[in-house]
This record gives structure tokens, sequence and C-alpha cells, in this order.
């Protein structure tokens, strides 16, 4: 079988959807599961676009062992260098450096002629072989390029050095087959590509970004640039999880394997989705909770029978092989830490102590805390000591004769801001108070509800999209009591916004 390699860019490409700005803490802990899950690239980031990328970028190429650390750079000697000092405390390391070759974005993006996309190009890869021999060059929209010129710079390219060709369809606008023939054709046309590994980077934009590498590896490629749930850009990039699995279970007419451990694949798409703040749809292939649910009577029956007849891979497969072990108010320290290292969920003494904490609070509520209470747990408390807000108090009066009023107490470093206000309900009714406390002007633009667990006392997960100053914020918040969930999610998303605001993201 051949042996594909698994480019993970859930920390870069993945970071760039609206709302998902991640601390530094958090893309450390991501990394290092991605480094279990078995992928065998890690993007880290784009470290010219922000102190808080660079300094990602080098903590997860100091911390994390096993993968490749790749950071991304415009061809442009600022990036490069940028990108080459990120990086430079890493074992393994990459350098991916790109500039777009169709002609709508040379023309109205670049302002650039081709043969000065040539020449950038080929100065750029030979920056970057100055610091490491490790190089990827991505000629950005490739799908909509010339294909004459595209094949001309990657043949450049790989001439100064770069030893992958990233192939990307940036803006997902490749079906299959067409997308199949276009690497076919760049293997036929680029005299030195048999010195260079092919790789594609998919979009989803039509719903085919699945679909599309799967056709570039059947011709050729060997390299696949994935992110954990699909996120990314507009629709999102090719999902990792279903591209492995579809390449697991169709091994029968492709015969190609990766690195990757499967059994990892349900903990690091619950660990993103917590972190970022980002449910996953019921219905997504191999990680959502109907995956492996089967309610028609036909069904059912046909699974009890056998699990096979409607049942193409296991719930185990993925990692979906729930522990009986169930915590409670009375689990103690280590059987909370040995609980989260069977679920990939490696902490610092810190957070752990932060993460034990709330455990405890939680428990105190609930009778079972269940392996999808600590995910949510765990997802909420990473980013705390990034957090610039936190809810220390609220009280709600509400009822179907009275005016619902909220108060809240927010602390921001040492100054404890308390405020009061009333709302046509109790959540509209803490959210203009959390306002009126911080000075902010928000619009919220979804609020969202779900049972994380089944029961009376389950744990509800609240998720809020807020609009300010133009940026998009996603917060998450969770509890037993769906007021304080609600809170928690609103403060949540306001220290996303500062996060950008304080580090200024250039996306």
């Amino acid at each position: 079988m051949d042996t594909l390699a698994v480019f993970d860019t859930t920390l870069r490409d993945g970071e760039q959807s609206p709302g998902a700005s991640m601390s530094i803490e958090q893309k450390c802990e991501i990394a290092a599961q991605l480094a279990r899950l078995g992928v065998d690239v890690i993007e880290a980031g784009f470290p010219i676009s922000s102190p808080r990328q660079f300094e990602a970028c080098r903590l997860i190429a100091e911390r994390v062992e096993g993968p490749v650390v790749a950071a991304l750079a415009r061809a442009l000697d600022e990036d490069i260098e940028a990108a080459a000092e990120a990086v430079r405390g890493g074992k393994r390391t990459r350098i991916h450096t790109f500039i777009a070759t169709s002609p709508i974005h040379m023309e109205h993006k670049l302002g650039k002629k081709p043969e000065e996309v040539l020449e950038m190009t080929v100065r750029a890869v030979k920056l970057a072989r100055s610091f490491t021999d490790d190089v990827e060059f991505s000629p950005e929209d490739a799908t909509r390029s010339e294909i004459d010129f595209l094949c001309r710079v990657v043949e450049a390219a790989i001439d100064a050095g770069a030893g992958v060709i990233n192939i990307p369809d940036t803006v997902g606008y490749a079906v299959p087959h067409e997308f199949g023939d276009f690497i076919r054709t760049i293997r036929e046309k680029v005299p030195n590509i048999d010195k260079a590994i092919i790789s594609v980077h998919c979009h989803n934009d039509l719903g085919l970004a699945v679909a599309n590498t799967v056709s570039a590896v059947e011709n050729g490629a060997r390299h696949a640039e994935l992110t954990v749930n699909g996120i990314g850009e507009r629709a999102g990039n090719a999902a990792l999880e279903e591209f492995v699995m579809a390449l697991k279970v169709r091994s029968d007419i492709m015969s190609y394997r990766t690195g990757i451990d499967t059994h990892q694949i349900y903990n690091t798409s619950r660990l993103v989705s917590n972190i970022i703040g980002f449910p996953i749809p019921r219905n997504k292939p191999v990680v959502g909770d109907n995956a492996f649910a089967h309610e028609a009577g036909i069904h059912q029956h046909g699974v009890i029978k056998r699990r096979e007849t409607y049942e193409i891979m296991t719930p185990e497969s993925v990692g979906r092989d729930f522990s009986n072990i169930v915590l409670g108010r009375h689990s103690g320290m280590h059987g909370f830490k040995k609980r989260l290292d069977e679920l990939g969920l490696a902490l610092t003494d810190d957070e752990l102590a932060s993460a034990y904490a709330r455990f405890l609070e939680i428990a105190d509520r609930k009778k079972e805390v269940f392996d999808d209470d600590l995910y949510a747990i765990i997802g909420e408390e990473l980013g705390r000591q990034a957090a610039r807000y936190s809810l220390e108090y609220f009280n709600i009066i509400s009822g179907n004769v009275s005016v619902p009023t909220a108060t809240v107490r927010i602390r921001t470093g040492d100054e404890v801001i308390e405020e009061a206000a009333t709302g046509d309900g109790p959540v509209d009714a803490v959210f203009i108070a959390i306002d009126r406390a911080l000075g902010v002007k928000t619009t919220l633009n979804e609020y969202t509800v779900q049972a994380v667990t089944p029961g009376k006392q389950a744990l509800g997960e609240v998720t809020v999209v807020l609009e300010i100053d133009g940026e998009h914020c996603v917060g998450r918040g969770s509890s037993t009591d769906i007021l304080e969930a609600s809170a928690r999610a609103y403060v949540n998303a306001l220290n996303r916004y500062e996060l950008i605001k304080r580090n200024g993201d250039r996306r």
C-alpha cells in the first residue's frame, strides 16, 4: 500500500474560520492532540500576521515531538524570515510559502504580471531553503490558473529547492474528475516533478473537498492537507476524519494508508469543537451524534442481527468506545486526571487545577459527570488564563408577571465591575447587563442551546455569535443552569474579541 502524508492545517486555515480564534494555550493543546492522532505535519500558523501567531508557532515547534511543524509565509522576505525565526527551535520544521498564480488573483489582488510572480516564486523558495531543507510551495488559486503558466511556476519552484508542491483548490471550484485530471496533467507536463511530492489543499465551497482530495490521491498526490471537523475559510476544508475513514473503509479499492491512529479521531474532534466553540452537527459524518444512531425500525432490526447491515465502520474504530467509568463528586484528582489522560486531554498543572475545581462545581449539581461533560469543561477552562474578563457573579429575577432583571459582577484584572439591567427576558437582561458593565456595543447574531448529556441534570451548552466592530466572535459556555451557561458564553465571546483586538491578527 502507498503511504500518504497527512498535513493538518487546523491551527492555521482552520483558525481562519470567522470566530474561531484560539489562545496560545489552546493551540498548543490541540497541537499535542494532533501529534497523538498521528498527523505527519502540523501547520502551526502564520507567524507574520500577529505576535500571537508567532508565539504559538514558536511554542508548538519547541514542544511538540513527532510531526513536522510548518509555518506559513507569503512570498515576501519579511514573511519568510518571520516563519524561519518562529520555528527555529523545533527539531523537524518546514517553511510553507505561497503566491497566487491565477489571472484574477495576479491582476486584482497582487497587481503583478506573470513574470513577476515567477521571479517572486524563485526568490521566496531560495530564501526559505537558506533556513531549512524542508520547503513547501503553493501556487494559490491553482485550479483557476492557466495550466501552462502554472507548470512553469511549479518547475521553477522545484528547481529553486521546494520539496513539496501543494496544489490548492483555494475557492473550492473544482469537481472530482476535473481535479484528478488537473493533478495528472501537472505530473505529465512538469519535467522535474519527480523531485518533489505533490500535495493538495481542497476547500469545501461546493461540498466536494473530500471527494476532490481522494481524486487527487488517485492521480498521484501523496500529501493531503486537511482540518479537523473540516473547519476553515468560508465553507471549510477537506475534513481529516472523513478522508482518513474513507481510505480505511474502502481499502478494497484504494490501496493507501496513513499514519493516523483512528481511535483518536473522536477525541480530537470533540477537543477542537469545544475549544473553538463550533458544535459538531448531529449528522456530521464519522463524528456526529447520529453517525452511529439508528431510529427506523428496519434499521434497528438489521443492526441488532448484524451491525454491518447498516454500519460500514464501527464506533470503536474512531474512538467512540465509551468507558464505563463515570465520575462524580467523590472522584479525586487522581481519577479525574486518569480519565482526562484516557481522553487525550493533557493539561498543565495550573490548567488541571482549574479544570478540577470546575469539575467539582459541576459534580455538586449533578450525580454523574460523563465524558461529554469533561470535553465541555476542558474546552471552557483552557482559554481562561488568556481571558481578560471573568464572570464572578450573576443574579436574575424573572417571571411571567415581573420585569426580567439581571445583576452581574465582572472582573477585569484587579477591577471588579457591577451592573444591572432589564430586558425582554432573563437572557436578554443578563446580556444587556454585561454590555453595560464592559461598555461594549454588540449585536447578537446567533444563540443556541443544547444538552451535552441526557437527563434532567444534564450539562447545558450555550453557543453565541456576537458581532463587534465588524468581527464575528463565537462564545461557548456550559453549566447545569442555562442562564449561567448563557452568561459564560457571552463573556467567552467578548474574551475572543479582546484576543483578536489585542494581538492585531491580520488574516
